[in-house]
C-alpha cells in the first residue's frame, strides 16, 4: 500500500452570522413571496366570486350597494394609512442617521418599530374621528 502523507483538512467552524444569514435569508425570501403569492390569489378569487355572484344574480341591489360602499371606504383611507406609515418609517430611518450606536444595539430596530406603530395609531385615531 501505497503510504499517503498528507495534511487532513478540517472544516473551519463557520461564525455565527453566517450561518444565521444563510438560514434566514431564505426563509425571509421565501416567506415574502409565499405571502405575496397568497395576498394576491385572496384578492383575485374574492373578485372573481363578487363578479360572479353579481353576474348571476344572487345578489340584489342592496348587496350590491354594499359591495361598492365597501371597496370605497375601503380606497378612501389606504392611501392615508400607507402615507403616514412611510412617512414615520423615514423620519424613524433619518434619526437613526444620527444617533451613534454600536452595531450590536437592537436601538434602531425598536427606534423603526416605535415610529411605524406610532403611523398606525395616527391613523387609527384620524379615521375613528371622522367616523364619528
Amino acid at each position: 500500500m501505497p503510504d499517503r502523507t498528507g495534511v487532513l483538512r478540517t472544516k473551519k467552524p463557520k461564525n455565527n452570522d453566517m450561518i444565521t444569514a444563510e438560514v434566514l435569508m431564505p426563509i425571509a425570501i421565501f416567506g415574502s413571496l409565499g405571502t405575496s403569492v397568497y395576498f394576491f390569489t385572496k384578492v383575485m378569487t374574492d373578485y372573481i366570486l363578487k363578479k360572479k355572484m353579481i353576474d348571476k344574480g344572487y345578489v340584489n341591489e342592496d348587496t350590491q350597494a354594499i359591495f361598492k360602499q365597501h371597496s370605497l371606504t375601503d380606497h378612501k383611507h389606504s392611501s392615508l394609512k400607507w402615507g403616514l406609515i412611510a412617512f414615520f418609517a423615514g423620519v424613524s430611518l433619518i434619526i437613526m442617521e444620527y444617533v451613534p450606536v454600536s452595531p450590536e444595539s437592537p436601538l434602531p430596530y425598536g427606534l423603526f418599530a416605535v415610529s411605524v406603530s406610532l403611523g398606525f395609531l395616527i391613523y387609527y385615531f384620524l379615521v375613528k374621528r371622522e367616523a364619528k
